[in-house]
């Protein structure tokens, strides 16, 4: 906004240079306009300096969330992993989906050697301890 403040010290010369009598109404008017110009001019240069400020603690915020939100949802972009098992018998790390899943046999196969893998599911919900009263 500095280009404003420039234009208005510009005008104040210009109507310096002109020699018009301030006691005239001309004269009177030319004063007020420049005067509220000026204050219109500093009232901008104001603005631009706390729209900066702002403009700053906004990035700074913007930066800070990012980091949460890496924190928080990177953790959870796990492709529907529900668990890792090693296999007992190639020892690799397997990521178990629920797809992979045979629910009725328990056991799924290995995605390294492709052998069956019992699964044996310890559960403390309200659904499994309900089901396993009514039996």
């Amino acid at each position: 906004m500095g280009y404003v403040k420039e234009r208005v010290a510009y005008l104040k010369g210009l109507v310096a240079g002109m020699n018009i009598d301030e006691a005239t109404n001309e004269g009177k008017l030319f004063k007020e306009i420049i005067g509220v110009l000026d204050d219109i001019a500093d009232s901008l240069t104001d603005i631009e300096e706390t729209q900066e400020y702002l403009g700053e603690q906004v990035d700074s915020i913007d930066e800070d969330l990012g980091a949460l939100e890496s924190m928080l949802y990177d953790d959870c972009d796990d492709d529907g992993v529900i668990a890792e098992i090693e296999c007992p018998h190639c020892h690799d790390i397997i990521e178990l989906t629920e797809d992979m899943l045979d629910d009725e046999a328990g056991s799924f196969k290995c995605t390294s050697c492709g052998k069956d893998i019992m699964v044996e599911w310890d559960c403390n919900c309200d659904e499994c301890s309900d089901e396993g009263e009514e039996s």
